[in-house]
């Protein structure tokens, strides 16, 4: 397991129950100190939306569009955030854990201390984002995009990274080597000082034009 620390989400005990529409009740977009659970959230559009100490659970978003969301402090279990619009979100100590995240946006954004775990994340895009002490646990990520990201003290830990584009993103010090990939778009110079597998040394090796004696 990555040596990577996270921090938690700091969350109080004992939140009460809201509803998502209570949002529309407020002077701005903010939610805080609840739990939504059990819903759906259907063809919202919101710009610079906020989320604090609130924990998500059992809810499916259909069809949103949060661009500059704000998380800090929030847990997702068991959501459905498949094709969510997270462009330029600002997110802190939040993690996801057992969540459907298939085709989720969130380039350009911001990620410190983000866990992800046991999730679906194929063809999710990263592009032009930061991550910061980010780990991916469990998790498919096959077809994701990460061109061009800023990665420090990123764990991709027993992930399906197959046909990950890591195009323009250093490697540098990043572990991929519990998890498993036919291919992945990376140049050589983004890989010096990447954390591989014998398995996966020998692969790379093939770019080179070497052939590996057993």
């Amino acid at each position: 397991m990555s040596k990577i620390k996270i921090e938690k989400p700091k969350i109080p005990h004992n939140l009460p129950s809201a509803n998502f529409q209570e949002i529309y009740y407020r002077d701005e977009p903010y939610l805080d100190k609840c739990i939504i659970s059990n819903c759906s959230v259907d063809r919202e559009k919101m710009d610079k939306i906020e989320f604090s100490q609130v924990i998500f659970k059992n809810v499916k978003f259909n069809d949103i569009s949060f661009k500059n969301i704000e998380l800090t402090d929030v847990i997702f279990e068991n959501c459905d955030l498949s094709n969510a619009d997270f462009m330029e979100a600002i997110i802190h100590r939040v993690e996801f854990k057992e969540s459907k995240m298939l085709g989720i946006n969130l380039s350009d954004a911001g990620l410190g201390n983000v866990l992800f775990e046991n999730c679906i994340l194929n063809l999710s895009s990263y592009g032009y984002g930061s991550l910061k002490q980010v780990k991916f646990v469990n998790c498919s990520l096959q077809n994701a995009d990460y061109y061009e990201c800023k990665f420090k003290k990123v764990g991709f830990h027993q992930c399906d990274i197959n046909d990950v584009n890591f195009s323009g993103t250093s490697l540098k010090g990043i572990d991929i080597s519990s998890s498993t990939f036919e291919r992945i778009s990376v140049s050589l110079e983004d890989l010096d000082g990447c954390e591989v597998s014998p398995q996966q040394a020998i692969g790379f090796a093939a770019m080179l034009g070497l052939k590996v004696k057993e």
